[in-house]
């Protein structure tokens, strides 16, 4: 097979782009696979690290103020984005065309399908951002993470798959072991990480707090965002910090990681969820409140209706209100195994194979018409 496959601007869409890639390669290690992303965006750094053929395009998304010099140039840009992404497909001649989210993929994927090549979205929220909303009048297959999205969509399009990332997780072994990290591997681990660039309200919240975990019978791993640690620290007296207590700017190592948890607290993006259902971990989810349409509550409302996770609103958040949290879980083992048995059932741990068979799908459709 021949794939292209555009996703840009956060990890949230260039994570689930490269599980489907691995599985493809997994299935079939002779694919031909381009990645076309934008040239702002963390992709290209990503994807690139992978070996994989990377084009970049000059795009940007539009400013509320609908009318302004920038809007004009936001549809120059889209338009001279198609026409590039014309000549990179005819070029490498993709027999499918996959795209992840972000305003990238919207240029490439509305030239696929002016092309007549087979393309199929991914969605990864409950509510549907802008550029798969406005490609999904064109593309021929929709793939969902949330059944809330579904109403979103031409309703005959839509097949419900999955976030990829979840199966790449599940299939992670891991050999971690918290003693790597100067704790003690049989005592059970809370994880407060509130994303690559961490969460400042939560971070607020934690520091807060240490002086309370350094008492408690469970250990916490804090992990600041690589952009936050140093403030962090200054904020930090470090007698507050107690031996079962491990302050981080980052992980790199997360799927080896996540396993080994106990209970994790953070945000409520959709490849959090994907990996916290693949792999059956209780949380306290902390939505992130400056998203579009506030989709990270409705993403966590999938977990907290399903008794797999609580709420915690960023506006009554403190460290007060996090401590009491965590303990209400850490100290009642029965609800936490229930809660991650409740969390693995949302979990698809093969959804990148099934969003492989929705391009496989794509294709024949293509070719049955075609022939």
């Amino acid at each position: 097979m021949k794939m292209v496959v555009s996703g840009g601007g956060t990890g949230g869409h260039i994570y689930p782009a490269l599980a489907l890639v691995e599985a493809l390669q997994s299935r079939d290690p002779q694919a031909e696979i381009l990645y076309v992303g934008s040239q702002r965006g963390l992709e290209k750094g990503i994807v690139t690290k992978k070996g994989l053929k990377f084009e970049a395009l000059k795009i940007q998304g539009f400013r509320r103020k609908l009318f302004s010099l920038y809007n004009f140039e936001t549809v120059h840009l889209f338009l001279k984005s198609v026409r590039q992404s014309k000549q990179i497909l005819r070029s490498f001649q993709p027999d499918v065309v996959v795209g992840t989210g972000g305003y990238v993929s919207g240029a490439v994927l509305y030239a696929a399908a002016k092309l007549g090549i087979p393309t199929v979205i991914h969605e990864q929220n409950s509510v549907v951002g802008w550029t798969n909303k406005f490609l999904s009048r064109y593309v021929d297959k929709i793939a969902i993470a949330f059944d809330e999205a579904r109403s979103q969509f031409p309703v005959n399009k839509v097949v419900f798959t999955g976030n990829p990332r979840a199966q790449q997780v599940a299939n992670v072994r891991s050999d971690f072991k918290w003693s790597q990290l100067g704790l003690h591997d049989q005592q059970p681990t809370v994880l407060i990480f509130g994303g690559s660039q961490g969460a400042l309200k939560l971070n607020q919240a934690s520091v807060a707090a240490l002086p309370a975990f350094k008492t408690k019978a469970y250990q916490v791993v804090f992990v600041t965002g690589k952009g936050r640690y140093d403030d962090v620290m200054q904020q930090v007296d470090a007698s507050a910090i107690g031996k079962n207590v491990k302050i981080l700017p980052y992980i790199n190592n997360m799927p080896e990681v996540l396993p080994k948890v106990a209970l994790i607290v953070g945000r409520a993006g959709a490849t959090s969820l994907a990996e916290i259902t693949a792999l059956g971990i209780p949380s306290i989810l902390v939505p992130s409140p400056y998203v579009t349409a506030d989709h990270q509550t409705k993403n966590a409302m999938s977990l907290v209706k399903n008794r797999a996770a609580i709420l915690e609103t960023e506006t009554d958040l403190s460290g007060k209100s996090l401590v009491t949290k965590i303990d209400l879980l850490m100290d009642d083992e029965p609800r936490r195994a229930a809660m991650a048995q409740n969390a693995r059932g949302l979990g698809v741990v093969d959804a990148a194979d099934r969003l492989l068979a929705v391009c496989d799908a794509a294709i024949a459709n293509h070719q049955v018409h075609n022939n």
